[in-house]
């Protein structure tokens, strides 16, 4: 039977960032995937991860950029950029801000994208 989410979940986050869950297992208990909306304000970074899901992130506007093994990779409006289980990565955004959803599988956790410490 198909579901109708109408209400996402909004995931605090330091730094200005926005989150908000459209499905996955904050928003709608879902654990093989989850979608989240982000907007990111100009120049915000997060600290290094290696997560345990991959990640499909699908620019909007503005640009991602994605360091992994000391390459920056910058991900355009229009573009996506894709990350496996298990790469050490961090997220960015460029001068202008971005609007980006992303796609995880299975759905992301707290306990399985293994933030580093700052």
């Amino acid at each position: 039977m198909p579901r109708l989410l109408t209400d996402p979940t909004r995931i605090p986050v330091p730094g200005g960032k926005v989150i908000d869950e459209l499905v996955g297992a904050a928003s709608s208990g879902d654990r093989a995937v989850s979608v989240a909306h982000m907007q990111a304000p100009a120049g915000w970074t997060e600290p290094f991860q290696s997560p345990e899901f991959m990640e499909v992130t699908v620019v909007v506007q503005g640009t991602v950029t994605v360091e992994c093994e000391g390459v920056v990779h910058t991900c355009h409006a229009g573009q996506v950029i894709v990350t496996e289980p298990g790469e050490r990565i961090r997220y960015g955004v460029g001068p202008e801000g971005a609007e980006y959803y992303a796609i995880c599988l299975p759905a992301f956790a707290p306990d399985t994208v293994h933030r580093e410490d700052v």
